[in-house]
């Protein structure tokens, strides 16, 4: 019995290390489990503290965003309170230097964008010979941007014009790489002012400047007169006081004046109902170039006189130069008093010039062959060249010296095919198409 009791005795050591070893592992689980739990209440507290942060971000930036719409509304008052500003100065500005009695002819406008310099040469130039007509034709300035040396050379002529600016922020995207954003800027612009003129303004005609020309004694007069012929003949899109070969070299009769199929530009003028179709479907860029496609002018003519009727001196600016050396600097700008009230322009009537023009060509001699310049200069008279195409045209005018362009089948100041200047004035050289002779009516010539 001794014996089994010592027995017992031995299992209760084991059993006792057993139980004190359970222990402490229970003791390691739960300060494990104490740990985690900590770990956890912890990760807890922080997550609410960041979604407390987060909330609290959201609800800052909800206020901010709440105080930007404000600021917004409150900026758009601003912006149309100033519009409307803007507006009643220009309505002012345009009383002010209007005769109420007196129906504009034409409001005149130069368009303008970071030249200051250019700008006042216009200006004076303009302002020399509007002065004393100013109520038939209301200055503008129609500035592009905000160059801050244009506008305070705009408004220091706030008593003898009307001051507006056009202020575009769209992004400008060019339809070809390597295009100046420059004539997109531009395209919009026109579309701009002309819209303010005629919609806005309600003038019935606009003579279009630049802030880079000057104007010769008859402007005024020569657009008056133009007006005329603008109003009765559906087949004259407008009227162009330029001449691209105006050069000293090739004019001489400051009263000639021509229609033709290429639109010169450079200081012209045309009606409401003309750019009321023109508005709608106005280009992104190259303005000048779109209204030279037939498409667009849909065989209607242009006016234009033998002697410009204004000056082109910007040798800097969106163009870069193209051309002034060669064809715009040596341009002869009329400094002739023509009174053209006393002028009878019917011939230029679409149902009269035809007849007139092609009576004019008949006369001239036919001058075939090579050194054509040089046996030119040894007729007398005026002589007409038959061209056979394009390339056979710019060889010919590459020889004289006159623009070799075309644009969409026409060569630039070209009638039928015709281009026509002076060469050793005054003798008219007649540059003359395959089949110009024919849509002219002259037969056997």
């Amino acid at each position: 019995m001794a014996k089994l009791s010592c027995d017992f005795r031995y299992f209760l050591i084991p059993a006792a290390f057993v139980f004190i070893y359970v222990q402490m592992r229970l003791f390691a689980t739960q300060s494990e489990y104490a740990d985690r739990m900590a770990e956890a209440v912890d990760a807890e507290r922080h997550c609410t503290s960041q979604m407390r942060l987060l909330i609290d971000q959201i609800s800052m930036q909800r206020e901010q965003i709440v105080a930007l719409e404000e600021g917004k509304k409150r900026k758009d008052q601003e912006c149309a309170q100033l519009t409307a500003l803007v507006h009643d100065l220009e309505k002012t500005a345009l009383q002010r230097i209007t005769d109420k009695t007196q129906v504009p002819m034409a409001a005149v406008v130069i368009m303008a964008c970071n030249r200051a310099d250019y700008l006042e040469r216009t200006v004076a130039s303009v302002l020399k010979y509007q002065s004393s007509v100013a109520s038939k034709y209301p200055l503008f300035i129609s500035q592009d941007g905000s160059d801050p040396n244009v506008k305070t050379k705009a408004l220091s002529y706030y008593n003898q014009l009307t001051y507006m600016q056009h202020i575009d922020y769209d992004p400008v995207h060019t339809e070809r790489p390597g295009e100046l954003i420059a004539y997109y800027k531009i395209a919009r612009h026109y579309k701009w002012a002309l819209d303010e003129l005629f919609s806005k303004h309600n003038f019935d005609r606009v003579i279009i400047l630049e802030d880079d020309m000057e104007i010769a004694p008859d402007f005024f007069d020569y657009f008056e007169a133009a007006a005329a012929l603008l109003d009765k003949d559906n087949s004259i899109m407008a009227v162009s006081s330029w001449n691209d070969n105006g050069q000293k070299q090739f004019v001489h009769d400051p009263y000639a004046l021509y229609r033709s199929d290429f639109f010169p530009g450079l200081g012209w003028m045309l009606t409401k109902s003309t750019w009321n179709e023109l508005s709608p479907k106005w280009p992104k860029a190259y303005w000048d170039d779109w209204l030279r496609l037939n498409d667009n002018h849909k065989g209607r003519q242009f006016l234009r006189p033998e002697i410009c009727r204004t000056y082109n001196f910007g040798e800097h600016g969106s163009s870069m130069g193209q051309f002034f050396q060669k064809y715009l600097e040596p341009i002869k700008m009329n400094d002739i008093k023509v009174d053209w009230k006393s002028q009878d322009l019917s011939y230029l009537m679409e149902e009269k010039y035809a007849k007139y023009f092609a009576d004019i060509l008949k006369m001239a001699k036919p001058v075939r062959g090579t050194d054509l310049a040089l046996k030119t200069s040894n007729i007398e008279g005026d002589v007409r060249i038959q061209y056979i195409d394009q390339s056979d045209f710019e060889n010919i005018a590459r020889q004289f010296g006159v623009f070799e362009e075309w644009k969409d089948g026409v060569p630039r100041t070209a009638y039928k095919g015709v281009v026509v200047f002076r060469y050793h004035p005054p003798r008219r050289v007649f540059l003359v198409g395959p089949d110009s002779l024919q849509q002219l009516g002259i037969d056997n010539a």
